[in-house]
């Protein structure tokens, strides 16, 4: 995979629709604006806290990729939904995790309390569903109403895979699929829908964000045993202290010696604090099996099979951006 942009730079990669992005921040505050004080304040935190906005980014992109320049209405609105909707399921996954920094601050829950995170989320939920009927084409609402259905139960499989050992790695990546990927997909879908592209071209755009979602869940995965709380903005190792077996996890256990799988069993069954040498021995456990490399090599695949995706897409800055997006989701470090 090549390209003409530095891949670990997200602003230049995203440089086509930088004054795209600045209006998207007046939708979103505009839309998110509330008689009731409390949503105000907490939209107010959330909106502070920043965040890559990849998904409204990369329907944004896939709309200007297959326009060829062409005008595209109803785009900033529609990338608005989409990170109303990403957003909510933040406030949500914070108050199940029971996690306390996101972005390199306190989440909302911890700053506010699990009540005011959850009926914030809900706020966020249902005024992305009065956008969505903008351009009154059932095809929008289609697909964000599916898609929040099935990150809905994507949810639900993550909950029900917490403190099990015996999740493989099939069942682990249909969550992603479902929780995390389902959302890159239905952004590049509409994406192309609102630049009335042909139904391969819509086919193609599905395809991308279902792969380079996967992608960048699966790095998000590797990041949490590789990098600190100020590169991620969170906690590391939450995964493993929450119970999660993310695909490094599954991987020790299935090629690990006899104690560490045994160790790595007990902490992923555990329903309490992972005491630090516990985390620190299966910290290096990870990082010296090769679990790392492998799940690097899974994220790979992903990206590529995206990039595949795009190779008829229309030859203009847009889509090189989106190639460029291809190779950012492996080398990035946040």
């Amino acid at each position: 995979m090549t390209s003409t942009v530095k891949i670990n730079d997200l602003s230049q990669i995203l440089a086509p629709i930088a004054l795209d992005f600045k209006a998207l921040d007046g939708v979103i505050r505009q839309r998110l604006a509330s008689k009731v004080a409390l949503i105000d304040q907490i939209s107010s935190y959330i909106i502070q806290a920043g965040g890559k906005r990849v998904r409204p980014a990369l329907l944004m992109l896939v709309a200007k990729a297959l326009a060829n320049a062409k005008e595209t209405p109803h785009t900033l609105e529609m990338a608005a939904v989409v990170e109303f909707i990403h957003t909510a399921t933040l406030l949500h996954d914070d108050v199940v995790d029971e996690s306390t920094l996101r972005r390199g601050r306190e989440t909302a829950n911890a700053a506010f309390g699990n009540a005011a995170s959850v009926l914030v989320g809900d706020f966020l939920y249902s005024r992305a569903f009065q956008m969505m009927i903008g351009p009154n084409d059932l095809r929008v609402m289609q697909i964000l109403s599916d898609a929040t259905n099935t990150i809905a139960e994507g949810e639900v499989l993550q909950l029900l895979n917490m403190n099990d050992p015996e999740v493989d790695e099939a069942s682990y990546l249909q969550v992603i699929r479902y929780k995390t990927a389902k959302l890159f997909e239905a952004s590049t879908e509409l994406g192309s829908i609102l630049a009335n592209a042909t139904d391969i071209q819509r086919e193609q755009a599905a395809a991308f964000g279902r792969h380079i979602g996967t992608a960048f869940q699966l790095m998000d995965d590797l990041l949490d045993y590789t990098a600190n709380a100020a590169q991620m903005g969170k906690n590391a190792g939450d995964d493993l202290r929450e119970g999660k077996p993310t695909l490094p996890l599954i991987y020790l256990l299935e090629n690990g010696s006899n104690e560490e799988r045994l160790l790595v069993r007990a902490a992923i069954e555990q329903n309490q604090d992972l005491p630090e040498d516990i985390f620190a021995q299966i910290l290096n456990a990870v990082q010296a099996s090769g679990a790392l490399d492998y799940t690097q090599a899974v994220a790979k695949r992903e990206a590529d099979l995206a990039l595949a995706c795009i190779t008829d897409f229309p030859v203009n800055e847009a889509t090189a951006a989106l190639r460029a997006l291809c190779e950012y989701s492996l080398a990035r470090q946040t």
